[in-house]
């Protein structure tokens, strides 16, 4: 198990370098004389054939991105909450309760702010953008800082980071669904009722679970719940138990090695290619919305991480785990403000258009201050712990 963590954390720190390379390069491209066929390249449509009512199903490529190779991403987080639900920190609910706790302050009070300073306005509706942490490179910035960041501290940032994600997700379904075909949604959870059973069944027949994934994948996106969210459940009716061939992994621990660097260093920063492209004019960045998304970020993330935390610890666990000081969690809570790939994707879902590209350039510079003032935080925190 702490092999598969170490990996993991060693995969997100490296992807983390990947997907702020393709973030600056879409920033670059959005901003050249070359903007024009850079943001058509996205609106090119793609087809499936025969999947749509008998008729292709014809969507931009950046749909696909959004919400077909997205829905893997998902899918690995589901694996990613259902292993620490399992046998990791969140597998007992008193080792829990801090990350926990920081995970719920972490989306109150952001939202709170956000909420705040658009109160009235149409971009409120965006409240849910400031809620999310990047895993990637909230990683990627504590490995900056390598032995000196105390191994308890990444796990705990990590629990709270995947307890970050199980927020996202409720947000993203319960928060922008608009309408319902209840239809398709029933056909979508029949499906996973269908996983449920062969898995119980013991049947480790990839290519069925694909096919069937697939379908459900069709069923959600028809029926008005963000596609996504079908990755998220196929990812938590994983089995945990019996083993995959020859390999003497779980059907889990399975595919969260094989999928977990095709999403790290494939699929992720694509989306930051398409995603984080903005032309940053001065309409864009004179937005209301943009302050809004910063403060969300860089006040309301590490305020409600670490209030949140003292309020726990002080009712709950009465100390904080060993490895852990006040000092260093400030600069966890300062990370947590790396909004980023959730943001941008929550970002899409809520707001359209010319208020879209405005919160797109809060969430790059939310996300870069947020960067930089936790990883200065949190070197010093680690500084100060080690002299005493």
């Amino acid at each position: 198990m702490k092999g598969l963590i170490d990996r993991f954390l060693q995969d997100e720190a490296a992807s983390g370098i990947v997907l702020l390379l393709c973030a600056v390069i879409g920033l670059v491209l959005a901003n050249s004389p070359l903007t024009g066929t850079f943001l058509a390249f996205w609106q090119i449509p793609v087809g499936v054939p025969f999947v749509h009512g008998g008729q292709p199903l014809v969507l931009p490529l950046l749909h696909w991105i959004n919400d077909g190779l997205m829905a893997i991403f998902f899918f690995v987080v589901g694996l990613e909450v259902k292993r620490e639900m399992v046998v990791g920190e969140l597998r007992n609910l008193r080792a829990a309760a801090l990350p926990l706790a920081a995970a719920l302050g972490g989306m109150v009070v952001p939202a709170g702010i956000y909420l705040a300073l658009q109160a009235g306005q149409p971009a409120a509706h965006g409240w849910g953008i400031p809620m999310a942490t990047d895993i990637a490179f909230v990683v990627g910035c504590m490995a900056l800082l390598g032995s000196r960041v105390d191994r308890r501290l990444r796990i705990t940032v990590l629990s709270m980071a995947i307890l970050d994600d199980i927020g996202a997700i409720l947000v993203i379904a319960l928060g922008y669904t608009e309408s319902l075909n209840f239809i398709a949604l029933m056909l979508g959870l029949g499906g996973l009722v269908l996983v449920y059973a062969l898995g119980r069944l013991r049947v480790r027949s990839f290519p069925i679970y694909v096919v069937i994934g697939a379908l459900i994948w069709l069923a959600f996106h028809e029926s008005g719940v963000h596609a996504t969210i079908a990755g998220v459940a196929l990812g938590l009716l994983t089995p945990t138990d019996g083993e995959v061939g020859s390999t003497g992994q779980s059907p889990l621990e399975y595919l969260e090695s094989r999928l977990h660097p095709w999403v790290s260093f494939g699929i992720m920063p694509l989306f930051a290619l398409a995603n984080a492209g903005v032309p940053l004019t001065m309409r864009h960045i004179a937005n209301p919305i943009v302050p809004a998304v910063m403060a969300g970020l860089v006040i309301g993330k590490p305020v409600g991480i670490v209030f949140f935390a003292f309020l726990t610890v002080t009712l709950v666990t009465r100390g904080l785990p060993a490895g852990i000081t006040w000092p260093t969690l400030v600069g966890a809570g300062c990370l947590g403000g790396i909004g980023f790939t959730m943001a941008l994707f929550i970002a899409g879902l809520a707001l359209e258009g010319d208020t879209l590209d405005a919160a797109k350039v809060g969430i790059l510079l939310g996300s870069l201050i947020a960067a930089l003032l936790g990883t200065i935080v949190l070197a010093a925190g680690e500084s100060k712990g080690r002299r005493v």
